[in-house]
């Protein structure tokens, strides 16, 4: 299948300057398109718009957790670029497990980037999409939404939450020809996990930016990736609590 289906001439990227991100942001402008970049970090943002040149017709260093800018984010995209063809929503953090059981406020903050962030920029998003009638909202998820497990359940009821709130948006939106896309991230090689002990599983960034672009020009509302993780998730999620309970590989911390 042609993977420029989609003709996503038009980008923007909210968390632009995460490794996936940042990746997704090179791979569209290898193919013509035109982007404007969001993220968190000034320096890797500067870095980045130097690498890509002229594809990036503007940028913005913004913390999007300030959930109140978000509506005017989505304004300036549009302001830039005309249209948009494709919106991709990337910022999340893991955050401290143990922290956000100890601290309400560690766990707030964990929501907030990872659920609350994300909504406050898909409320405008799909209004403007749906006026349009077409294009691609695309959201990096986890399979960590898909079951309650001690290592990352506070990051893991975000995405969860986040999961479901794309599959209520995905019908709203389906009859004005606009796809959503969940993206569902198994773990990948980044700084984001850089303390964490590797295993064969992880994947590496650039594999699944080019496997994230595969899936919204196919239209898959909501894929693995990398592809193997469905058929993982299909057993963990399908487990009883009490099997989970005394499988130390997936109960452990």
């Amino acid at each position: 299948m042609d993977e420029t289906r989609i003709g996503a001439q038009r980008v923007v990227i909210f968390g632009a300057t995460s490794a996936i991100a940042a990746d997704l942001a090179r791979l569209y402008a290898e193919r013509g398109a035109r982007l404007f970049l969001i993220g968190r970090n000034a320096d890797k943002l500067e870095a980045l718009v130097a690498e890509l040149g002229p594809a990036v017709v503007e940028s913005r260093a913004v913390d999007l957790d300030d959930t109140a800018a978000a509506e005017g984010l989505v304004d300036g995209a549009w302001t830039a670029l005309g249209d948009v063809d494709l919106a991709i929503v990337a910022q999340g953090c893991l955050g401290d497990q143990l922290a956000t059981e100890r601290d309400y406020a560690q766990a707030e903050a964990v929501i907030r980037t990872n659920f609350l962030s994300a909504v406050a920029l898909l409320v405008p998003l799909a209004n403007r999409f749906e006026k349009a009638g077409f294009g691609h909202i695309a959201v990096l998820s986890s399979v960590a939404g898909e079951r309650g497990r001690p290592r990352n359940f506070t990051y893991g009821a975000a995405k969860a939450a986040l999961n479901v709130y794309l599959q209520g948006l995905r019908t709203r939106l389906y009859s004005r020809g606009v796809e959503v896309h969940t993206i569902r991230l198994g773990p990948v090689d980044t700084p984001m996990t850089a303390s964490h002990r590797k295993h064969p599983l992880f994947a590496r960034s650039p594999a699944v930016a080019a496997a994230i672009s595969r899936a919204i020009d196919r239209g898959w509302p909501a894929p693995y990736v990398p592809w193997f993780w469905r058929p993982i998730m299909c057993v963990v999620r399908n487990l009883p609590e009490w099997a989970l309970q005394r499988l130390s590989f997936l109960s452990g911390r």
